[in-house]
């Protein structure tokens, strides 16, 4: 700088008036622009309203969490809540200046004009923070000088509107980090399984690192190219000084640590899809996956566990006996040979005993096979694998062989422990398990399926079967209601045959076991599962009246106005059978099944609330006495294994023509809970004997063991019209103390003797 003596000025050098000259185009610039564009710009004033896409979480009735629906998972943080060596992290690469600039760093400008303009493209960028967050809530992607321009101008208003920091609060929860995160804490949980106040300045340093460029940094996918980014973080923090230098030497040395949260699988993948259809129905899709809502259900976390894994142990021992072993097709050999960095996607998860995951054999010979799984491996003998019926172990695997097996012990994660396997096969047979609160008719627990990954089809809600002997004591409610039968009243079981008419050949009903046995009451018969005289019970109260009370009960499918109803031709849902058998344990009120109890909105107000729903399906002295009926069943009918339970159990079994399909349904005071199983293909057969007390009723129990392992047994509360009346086993009048004898219920006036007592022999 030199001064003019004679003019008394001063001389700029040429580099000082060529800054000047620029800087003063540059703010004419802007002038103009923001003329031109001023009017096309938002209001950076929304942001004070501004709600980011939130993850809709759904619960479980004791707060846990079963699932979530989401487009970007976000969970956002306050500026407190953002640790310091994050937000250094954050300023240090990406905007140095950031607390002391007014949303553009004008010393970087020109700098950045002149590099593109020598390159001929748009490679260098001059974006601060504020810029960042004005493109990513107002504006495209685009790289045009437009699109910039509109930049500047959005965070000019930005900065004056807000402190720096509510708009660094912003930046940190609005940015992307990859796999589906949005935000500090989403991506912390994500790639560190810890919330980001807990970040270490190396964990820091990488997630400030992937905000450049989430698909290109993935450290999942690019560990290298994180790795190398991370440690630019690093030394530009030193730069900044933020951390000294022999920090950041530490930290550059350390490898990325990650601790990858990947959330398992709910347990109840079934149920979550039921729930999300509800949401969509109500609210619309874009509030479910954007909206944050809290959805409060009725599941019970231990029972559907317990569901579950009866559900497929039961699936698993079925399929065994309806198909015999079926060697793997699944392999790991890749050209030949076993690779050196062999893992399966099923590893991934923490494994205990009792679960099912595949293995890959390694090694095999006649007499053993060693089975990977994971780091661990087992060495399975002929006799683990004995029910293939094979007689030696190259009979059953191949080298390289992927196939399900069930984990008998697993290895501590810090102690001693050999893994122990037993082989699986997946079954192709399918399978359905629902239980309700008796009282309310909330869904306790549902599984619609072997595996919803397989298949996403619910077979609890969606599926329609013949209900086979299920539908019998539906007939004798109807029966009894209507037309004033008892538990005594006489049947009689003999050969039937209806002759051919019109359109439908002659038919000649048989018994499950193709005997008859004459005259017997109505308990025996039920108990016993005979056909023949549900078919003339049907037709002596009418078809129509038998399909009035199975639609009272709540059965919506259909049924074919024919007395083979009677012995399950029609078609019902499991949830509907469920629901129509809680009711004779509810004194007749049939309760409407339910999932969501409470949804609350991103702040915490309740949008929606739910409460039981019921009709009166029975009188209940009805209900009563049909839940004595099927207590017989347990009792001394065809579901007896049930009685080992010892406990009030009312229930049927149900099995459908060749075997095609198995049921039990049952429950107690205060729950009810169905099996259904099957194959897809409704002619394929389970295999001869396979009825539903071979086929469901073994999940069932397995179930209610467990379902009600902390349940007191209640007693089934008994109407005051109800009679108790000693009777033999023809159901004739006994006196006490009888050989032979109980106490049957009746309705005061129907019981033996009484003149309103009714006898189906008449």
């Amino acid at each position: 700088m030199l001064r003019n003596a004679a003019r008394g000025g001063v001389l700029y050098s040429r580099p000082v008036l060529v800054s000047l000259f620029a800087g003063a185009i540059l703010v004419g610039a802007l002038l103009g622009v923001f003329l031109a564009y001023g009017s096309e710009l938002p209001q950076v004033s929304s942001l004070e309203d501004f709600e980011p896409n939130l993850v809709t979480q759904v619960l479980a009735r004791d707060g846990s969490l079963i699932g979530e629906f989401s487009i970007e998972r976000r969970v956002p943080v306050r500026f407190a809540e953002i640790p310091p060596v994050l937000r250094n992290a954050v300023i240090a690469v990406e905007d140095a200046e950031f607390w002391t600039h007014i949303g553009i760093n004008p010393w970087r400008v020109p700098g950045a004009i002149l590099a593109n303009l020598r390159s001929g493209r748009r490679g260098q960028g001059f974006s601060t923070l504020t810029m960042q967050l004005s493109r990513l809530l107002f504006l495209t992607p685009e790289k045009t000088y437009e699109r910039k321009l509109k930049e500047i101008l959005l965070a000019f208003q930005i900065e004056r509107s807000f402190t720096k920091e509510e708009i660094f609060t912003l930046y940190c929860n609005q940015i992307y980090f990859g796999h589906g995160n949005y935000g500090v804490e989403a991506a912390s949980q994500f790639y560190f399984s810890k919330p980001v106040g807990e970040l270490a300045l190396t964990e820091a340093a990488m997630i400030a690192g992937i905000a450049q460029s989430p698909s290109r940094l993935s450290p999942i996918d690019n560990a290298k190219a994180v790795l190398a980014r991370r440690n630019l973080v690093l030394s530009r923090m030193q730069e900044e000084r933020y951390i000294s230098a022999r920090e950041a030497e530490t930290a550059r040395a350390s490898d990325l640590g990650l601790n990858l949260h990947r959330p398992p699988p709910s347990i109840a993948p079934y149920f979550l899809e039921e729930v999300r259809k509800y949401l969509e129905r109500e609210y619309g899709s874009q509030r479910i996956y954007q909206g944050g809502l809290q959805v409060h259900t009725t599941l019970d976390p231990a029972m559907q566990r317990a569901a579950a894994r009866a559900v497929d142990d039961g699936l698993h021992a079925l399929d065994r006996r309806a198909r015999g072993f079926v060697r793997t097709t699944e392999s790991a050999l890749v050209d030949g040979v076993l690779p050196a960095d062999l893992s399966l996607r099923d590893w991934g998860r923490k494994l205990a005993a009792g679960d099912v995951v595949k293995g890959v054999v390694v090694a095999v010979d006649r007499q053993a096979a060693t089975v990977r799984v994971g780091p661990h491996e087992a060495r399975l003998r002929l006799a683990d694998v004995a029910w293939t019926g094979r007689a030696a172990l190259g009979e059953v695997f191949k080298l390289g062989d992927v196939a399900p097996f069930r984990v008998l012990e697993w290895p501590a994660d810090d102690g001693p422990g050999a893994l122990k396997l037993a082989l699986e096969q997946e079954p192709e047979v399918e399978g359905a398990l629902l239980a309700l609160d008796v009282k309310t008719g909330a869904v306790r627990a549902m599984v619609g399926g072997y595996d919803y990954g397989r298949s996403k089809f619910n077979r609890a809600t969606q599926a329609r079967r013949q209900a086979g002997s299920t539908f019998k004591p539906l007939v004798y409610a109807a029966a009894i209601e209507a037309k004033g039968f008892t538990p005594a009243t006489t049947l009689l079981d003999a050969p039937l045959l209806y002759p051919a008419r019109a359109g439908s050949p002659a038919w000649a009903p048989k018994n499950y076991d193709g005997t008859f046995w004459g005259p017997i009451p109505l308990r025996r018969a039920l108990e016993n599962s005979r056909n023949i005289p549900a078919i003339r019970t049907l037709e002596a109260i009418g078809v129509e009246t038998g399909i009035a009370y199975a639609r009272k009960l709540g059965l919506q499918g259909e049924l074919p106005p024919y007395l083979p109803i009677a012995i399950g031709a029609g078609e019902a849902s499991l949830s509907e059978m469920v629901a129509a058998f809680a009711s004779f344990a509810n004194q007749g009120l049939r309760m409407e099944p339910w999932f969501v109890t409470r949804i609350t909105d991103r702040d915490g107000n309740v949008i929606e609330e739910n409460h039981p729903r019921g009709t009166e399906a029975l009188r209940a002295d009805t209900a009563y006495i049909m839940a004595s009926l099927l207590r017989g069943v347990v009792e001394r009918g065809t579901a007896t294994r049930a009685r080992a339970l010892e406990r009030p159990i009312g229930g049927k079994t149900g099995t459908t023509d060749d075997f095609t399909d198995g049921w039990f349904v049952g429950f107690e005071p205060g729950l009810a809970a169905g099996v259904w199983v099957g194959f897809d293909d409704k002619r394929r057969s389970l295999g001869r004997g396979q009825d539903g007390a071979r086929s469901a009723l073994p999940i069932w129990i397995d179930f209610w063991k467990q379902a009600t392992a902390d349940r007191p047994i209640e007693d089934y509360p008994v109407p005051a019209n109800i009679l108790l009346v000693p009777v033999d086993a023809a159901g004739h009048l006994a006196r006490p103390g009888t050989p032979g004898a109980r106490l049957e219920p009746f309705v005061a006036g129907t019981e033996p003797g009484a003149r309103r007592a009714v006898d189906a022999a008449e």
